[in-house]
């Protein structure tokens, strides 16, 4: 743990505020902006520093050997991409059929600007019946941001008004795309 707080926190610069709620067995993290892969090594030193489990989903191939049970001990989940498989339902069962899985996500489904979040991350909460924690990668400051657990309404639009509300003026690695 000594390693990973001195590379976070001494040699990258990197401070954490919030915590990423471990009561909660089950949630979905949702990660903004989502601008650069760096995210990822980011996204690693804040889960080990906050002692969280915390999961992703991943094609079904990547969870074969040889690299399959690094990938399952890493907290991945195999996801069937197929075209008749609807991804809402099928993340929706993995967190059915695990007692703790914590997923992170970025909504806005790529590292590329854009102007809306895909509504997938909403659908997914929606039908596990999980709340929401919205995290933020603010490269500028090089904080990570951990607000207060989200419960959904119902009302994507208000929702999703008071999330992006939440990142506003936070900028990604590379804040072109922001």
């Amino acid at each position: 743990m000594f390693l990973y707080k001195f590379i976070f926190h001494k040699l990258l610069g990197w401070k954490i505020e919030g915590d990423l709620h471990q009561d909660l067995k089950k949630s979905l993290i949702i990660v903004v902006p989502h601008t650069s892969w760096h995210d990822f090594y980011v996204g690693v030193f804040t889960r080990k520093l906050s002692g969280t489990q915390i999961n992703f989903v991943g094609k079904k191939e990547l969870f074969t050997w040889p690299f399959g049970y690094y990938f399952r001990w890493m907290g991945g989940a195999a996801l069937d991409r197929s075209k008749n498989q609807n991804k809402v339902d099928a993340i929706a069962k993995i967190f059915n059929e695990n007692k703790e899985f914590r997923l992170a996500m970025a909504p806005e489904g790529t590292r590329k600007k854009v102007d809306a979040w895909r509504t997938g991350y909403y659908y997914i909460a929606q039908k596990a019946n999980i709340p929401l924690v919205p995290v933020a990668f603010d490269w500028e400051h090089k904080t990570v941001r951990i607000f207060d657990k989200f419960d959904i309404t119902n009302d994507i639009e208000k929702d999703t008004a008071f999330l992006r509300s939440l990142f506003k003026g936070i900028k990604g690695k590379k804040p072109e795309n922001t």
